[in-house]
């Protein structure tokens, strides 16, 4: 299996996303980028400690590849509004792709390029791209936080 993380607002509704896709076999919403070991969501909403919210994937590379896991990544967010995604505003919202390895960093330039300079989006894309650093799981309760409650997509 394989991991691929992203940060594209809310962890909730990105997780349902990529939890829909044929061959995701599990997914984690958690924290990532920050300076602070052990964050939990009342620090990181403090937009204090540098962490993104993100969904940490595990894939099975042989029924779907990165490239179709970043396509879903750029369909489910706006990729050019810093740190904010709709009402959310804030750093722990930012828009950024951790890569696991060289091959992920290279799909994911080479995506947002395509991306920037396919005219499809209102602006030029802010997301970063920088490698994975520790995922802290966030706590239980965000976890599959829409699918709880027989949700398959956030209201905002």
């Amino acid at each position: 299996m394989a991991l691929a993380t992203f940060a594209a607002g809310c962890f909730w509704g990105i997780e349902a996303k990529f939890a829909a896709v044929k061959g995701v076999t599990k997914t984690a919403v958690g924290y990532m980028g920050g300076n602070k070991d052990q964050p939990n969501y009342k620090e990181v909403c403090t937009d204090t400690t540098g962490h993104a919210e993100v969904v940490q994937v595990e894939f099975d590379e042989n029924s779907v590849d990165y490239s179709t896991l970043l396509n879903l990544f750029w369909q489910c967010h706006n990729p050019t509004t810093l740190n904010r995604q709709g009402p959310d505003i804030g750093s722990q919202y930012r828009s950024a792709i951790f890569y696991h390895d060289k091959n992920q960093q290279a799909l994911a330039e080479q995506s947002k390029s395509e991306m920037d300079a396919s005219g499809v989006f209102p602006g030029p894309i802010v997301t970063e791209i920088t490698p994975a650093a520790t995922f802290w799981r966030a706590e239980e309760y965000h976890q599959q936080y829409l699918a709880k409650r027989g949700q398959s997509h956030c209201g905002i």
